[in-house]
């Protein structure tokens, strides 16, 4: 059977994003997926030096923790036109573990213009470790949310990227 996760990017405690890949966690929990959350800002992940960052502890977790899965979603701060740094210095610390995974996107961010900042790292991951992009992710400004709660819009894309994962994983695990 798939494993899932979802991934939050955020160092932000009051982040947005993290609060979209909850509602895609719960959605997952919901429907009975096998599915684990792992948010960075709970992890002493250091900053990839290229070195000796690899055989640090938290690095070799959330290694194991990418690799077991078949599925990942995840959900990132856009800041400054870009997915935030903590996204790539995670995958940057993981690198091979990426390799061949079903990898969808849960974005928030400041504006509108920021819609395609994806894709960069949608790009590395294709080209460099194989994996296979859902064609469709959730992406919300600020203006979707008001406290914990998120506009009914992207409340339906955020649980449509979450059943396009496990589509896309069943189909290309079977």
């Amino acid at each position: 059977m798939a494993k899932h996760l979802v991934i939050s990017t955020s160092g932000n405690p009051d982040s947005n994003s993290r609060r979209m890949g909850r509602m895609a966690f719960a959605h997952l929990q919901k429907q009975k997926i096998d599915c684990d959350w792992i948010d960075l800002r709970e992890m002493d992940l250091p900053l990839c030096d290229a070195d000796k960052c690899y055989g640090m502890p938290a690095s070799k977790k959330l290694s194991a923790t990418i690799e077991a899965a078949d599925g990942i979603l995840i959900a990132a701060p856009v800041y400054n036109y870009d997915v935030a740094a903590a996204t790539k210095n995670m995958i940057e610390l993981t690198g091979s573990a990426w390799e061949n995974k079903i990898v969808g996107f849960l974005c928030a961010a400041g504006g509108h213009a920021s819609y395609m900042s994806v894709m960069a790292y949608a790009n590395s991951l294709m080209l460099d470790f194989r994996c296979v992009i859902i064609p469709r992710f959730a992406f919300a400004t600020s203006e979707a949310f008001e406290g914990e709660r998120i506009d009914k819009k992207i409340t339906a894309r955020i649980e449509q990227v979450a059943d396009e994962l496990v589509r896309f994983t069943k189909a290309l695990r079977s």
